[in-house]
């Protein structure tokens, strides 16, 4: 499902977040200290090589909310773009880090003129925040960036099952 807001274009899909070819920068939802893991972290380390990793141990250790940026390496992506999203009921206030996550992810993507970028359901997985909660968090989060965002001009959201998918494409229809 897409729609075009304020000239950008809100897509979500099913898929894999390491193969997604035509999008500029990828969004890995990290660990604080931005190595390989499981879920997302583990596939774009695997796809990306040993030099993703080389590259983030610098910048690490991230706080919950915190996006820092990298090039893509073997990831047919440009950069990749790490955030730690918040662990539910542990990292607090929640909310507000998660809003952070793609407020902060999509500021770096501006700034470094990234014209697409690739989001996972940060912290909806091993982190266990409830999925309908983040995902209106995302999309209030949405709302309130667009009209800021210069050189964005493509956002996807790439989810791991039809579940998810289908809670992202019921808040899709609501934006405007």
């Amino acid at each position: 499902m897409k729609k075009k807001i304020a000239g950008i274009t809100i897509e979500c899909l099913k898929g894999d977040i390491a193969a997604q070819r035509d999008m500029t920068a990828v969004v890995n939802a990290a660990n604080a200290q931005l190595r390989p893991g499981g879920g997302v972290a583990g596939a774009l380390h695997r796809a990306a090589g040993p030099g993703l990793e080389e590259e983030c141990r610098p910048l690490a250790p991230i706080k919950p909310g915190e996006a820092v940026i990298t090039g893509g390496h073997k990831l047919p992506n440009r950069y990749v773009i790490h955030c730690l999203g918040p662990v539910y009921g542990l990292d607090s206030p929640e909310e507000i880090f998660l809003a952070d996550c793609y407020r902060n992810a999509l500021r770096l993507a501006d700034q470094h003129r990234i014209d697409s970028v690739a989001f996972p359901a940060i912290s909806t997985g091993a982190f266990g925040y409830p999925l309908e909660e983040a995902t209106q968090i995302v999309f209030n989060t949405l709302k309130e960036l667009l009209p800021e965002l210069t050189y964005v001009k493509h956002i996807r959201f790439v989810l791991y099952d039809q579940n998810t998918l289908s809670v992202y494409e019921k808040y899709l229809e609501k934006l405007n």
